[in-house]
This record gives structure tokens, C-alpha cells and sequence, in this order.
């Protein structure tokens, strides 16, 4: 009987401690697919090839979005102060993990969520031979020229 009472009392323990994890302010956090929104256009996120989970770096505080399109333009909508020190992650397109969208490669003509069309990737050999290769900051100042 005793032993199944330290037992319990340890699993309790162990459950009530597990809740207290504090989740880091720069790692990726857990996306609810088909249930988080998209911070910009409200749209559910679904599409695991082009999502977009950028972190307040002062607070760790998540947002969703479900097209880099519509990452950029929040940015310049909100005037977020923190942009340039936002944790960004982006879900590679030919893999579906997260990298840092920062310093992925982007190729130019996919189809994604709202239209944007750049597809994020870890390293350039992902991308097909001939098609155009761009960086973030391209990425960022192509999505303001549109500015749908």
C-alpha cells in the first residue's frame, strides 16, 4: 500500500511540475492546424508547406499567419517595433519543418494561401535548377511592391 502511494504521489508530482514549463521565447511553439487564425487576414492556418509563426522577442508571444505575404504586410499595417529583432519561422516547402525564414531561400512561383507565391527552403539544392531563387529581404520588399 505504501508503495503505491509514493507512487502516486510521484506521478502527481510530476504531472503538476510538467505544467510549469515555461516554453523558450525564440523556439518554435505548436501550431493547432485548421484552428489558429492568421494574424492579418484571419484565414485558419491549414497549409503546412507555407505557414509563418513569428515570436515576439520581449514577451514569446506567438502569431500565426498563413502566407509570408501576409506576415510583411502586418508588419508594415501594425508599425510593430520589434520587427527587425521578431523571431521568424517558416515551414520549409519541400519538407514541411520549420526553419528560419530569415535565411531560407525562396523560390518565386508557387501556390500558396493568399497568393504571394514565395515557397520557403533550408538550402538551394531543394529548388529545381532554373527557377528563381530569392532572399527574405527580396521576399519582404517584392510582398510591399504588391501590397495586396
Amino acid at each position: 500500500m505504501r508503495i503505491i502511494l509514493l507512487l502516486l504521489s510521484a506521478l502527481f508530482m510530476t504531472l503538476s511540475f510538467s505544467g510549469c514549463e515555461k516554453e523558450s521565447p525564440t523556439a518554435v511553439s505548436k501550431v493547432h492546424w485548421d484552428r489558429d487564425m492568421c494574424a492579418r487576414c484571419v484565414m485558419v492556418v491549414s497549409d503546412r508547406m507555407n505557414t509563418v509563426q513569428v515570436k515576439n522577442p520581449d514577451n514569446g508571444k506567438k502569431y500565426m499567419f498563413d502566407d509570408i505575404g501576409c506576415m510583411v504586410l502586418w508588419f508594415k499595417e501594425e508599425n510593430i517595433p520589434w520587427q527587425d529583432r521578431a523571431v521568424i519561422w517558416i515551414t520549409d516547402n519541400a519538407t514541411g519543418k520549420w526553419i528560419n525564414a530569415r535565411t531560407a531561400f525562396y523560390n518565386t512561383h508557387n501556390i500558396t494561401p493568399m497568393a504571394y507565391g514565395f515557397g520557403a527552403h533550408l538550402n538551394r539544392a531543394s529548388i529545381k535548377e532554373g527557377e528563381e531563387v530569392v532572399d527574405y529581404d527580396e521576399v519582404v520588399k517584392r510582398v510591399l511592391k504588391i501590397g495586396k
